[in-house]
């Protein structure tokens, strides 16, 4: 359940800035965010239909923009940020559309995991899951990040547009949280 993340590649970031080379060029960059892209949004939207359709919508937001890329930051960053800003979205939306506030957002997260079919894992995975789940939204984003997609903090920051002091912050109160919930649950 964890792609590691690619490096960026300069050739490929050349071949995606040549017209005559940008398409196949892009399908590579498919071929290799697509499942880390995934799994960073299915851990937020906690459903495999859901994150399937965000993860194309990351890629037509790529596309659509790919010329607008100027390489200032990694290529996996500018991914990661649209992959993220596609969840937020949606989780909102979603938060709207079934009228449930940013405060029951967990039970909403933790329903859909118990539901989930696509998920095998054993009870302490699950249970991993169900405690992510109830966790603010940033700490929820930091805590994946770094703990399944091992992510360093000075790439987070570029990402999320935040101090890595405040990432440390978030992470520590998140794992803090995480603890609490397993020590509660037995």
């Amino acid at each position: 359940m964890n792609a590691p993340i690619p490096t960026d590649n300069p050739e490929l970031i050349a071949r995606l800035r040549d017209r005559a080379t940008c398409r196949d060029a892009f399908s590579d960059v498919i071929k290799l965010y697509g499942e880390p892209l995934y799994w960073q949004i299915r851990r937020m939207v906690e459903n495999h239909d859901d994150a399937n359709d965000l993860l194309q919508n990351t890629f037509l937001k790529a596309w659509t923009s790919i010329e607008s890329f100027r390489g200032e930051a990694k290529l996996s960053t500018w991914l990661y940020k649209i992959a993220l800003n596609e969840s937020i979205t949606f989780l909102a939306k979603e938060r709207r559309r079934s009228n449930v506030s940013i405060d029951d957002e967990a039970s909403m997260l933790t329903n859909m995991i118990e539901a989930d079919h696509y998920i095998d894992g054993d009870e302490l995975a699950l249970n991993l899951r169900k405690a992510v789940a109830r966790l603010p939204e940033k700490q929820r984003i930091v805590f994946n990040m770094k703990y399944y997609d091992e992510m360093k903090y000075e790439q987070m920051s570029e990402i999320l547009g935040t101090t890595v002091g405040a990432l440390k912050t978030s992470y520590h109160l998140a794992v803090k949280k995480i603890e609490q919930y397993f020590k509660n649950a037995n």
